[in-house]
């Protein structure tokens, strides 16, 4: 039995020696004979700013990479570009700080900057306590824009069989009075804030 387990493990070395150098052989197959001229680029072949900033080939680091551009978690120039600058929102600041200061009266239940979605709880006024609404506002640009924000409001009246609560018709003013006020706020933080 001593005989056969020398040459298993001598076989087993031998097969880890092949798939080694066959990995590393592998390996330099990849390159090819434009990584010395690469290298050698600019003035007395050290390379150039410009060599460092785009990478090898000519090409940006960030392309080219796991899962297509930007690779599997997104490139660093994406992230910055979704970060808009770094202002911690995401969307357009007036039009988010008018949008809440609009419709303060009625409790939020999710407030989301970064998605630009305001979204209120269900809310009666005290003058009809059979009805009730609630409100969404939708942020959709970066820019203090007229067509920037999205006001659509839901409406629910008590039914008079039983009390249940039923869907009602909005009328589609209210959501353009609303979306106004959001924008006439926006206007005056602006002016406020002097840019």
């Amino acid at each position: 039995m001593s005989g056969s387990s020398r040459i298993f493990r001598s076989a087993s070395a031998a097969a880890i020696l092949l798939a080694g150098a066959s990995l590393i052989g592998g390996l330099t197959a990849c390159t090819d004979d434009t990584t010395n001229y690469e290298r050698a680029t600019g003035p007395s072949g050290n390379r150039s700013k410009s060599d460092v900033r785009t990478g090898l080939g000519g090409r940006s680091q960030e392309q080219g990479t796991l899962f297509g551009p930007g690779g599997l978690f997104g490139s660093k120039s994406e992230k910055k570009e979704d970060l808009g600058g770094g202002s911690g929102v995401a969307v357009n600041a007036y039009l988010w700080r008018a949008s809440l200061d609009t419709i303060n009266f009625i409790p939020l239940v999710s407030a989301d900057p970064f998605g630009g979605v305001i979204i209120t709880d269900w809310y009666t006024p005290s003058e009809t306590p059979n009805e009730r609404m609630k409100v969404q506002v939708t942020i959709l640009d970066r820019d203090l824009r007229a067509d920037g924000v999205r006001v659509s409001v839901f409406k629910q009246q008590t039914s008079p069989k039983g009390g249940n609560w039923v869907d009602a018709q909005v009328d589609p003013r209210t959501n353009i009075d609303i979306e106004n006020a959001i924008l006439t706020r926006a206007r005056q933080l602006r002016i406020a804030g002097g840019s």
